[in-house]
């Protein structure tokens, strides 16, 4: 069983073939049916374990787009006893990717 940990969006997430994970959505990517992860902190197969200085060198983690989401995040500001209240909110868009395969170079 393989698995690594990958750093996008300043956010790290554990993952392994055929996983599937929800991330922000990454803004210089052009195309979107092949996401190629190259920050890879860890991986670990069944025998051995390769940690990063911070990333590991070679390696790279290979992904496709499912789904584009996009939830709505709701603020309010209120104060009590004079009568201030303000609603603000924005749509916050993130993917669902599916993982295909860890590959480390030597």
């Amino acid at each position: 069983m393989q698995l690594a940990v990958i750093e996008t969006g300043s956010k790290q997430y554990l993952v392994q073939p055929g996983s599937k994970i929800e991330i922000d959505k990454i803004k210089n990517i052009t195309e979107t049916k092949n996401i190629i992860f190259d920050k890879v902190l860890l991986i670990a197969n069944d025998n051995d374990l390769v940690v990063g200085k911070p990333f590991v060198v070679g390696a790279r983690v290979t992904g496709s787009l499912i789904k584009e989401k996009k939830r709505k995040i709701k603020i309010l500001k209120y104060k009590p006893k004079t009568r201030y209240r303000k609603n603000k909110g924005y749509k916050q868009t993130s993917w669902l990717v599916e993982i295909h395969n860890i590959e480390i170079s030597k």
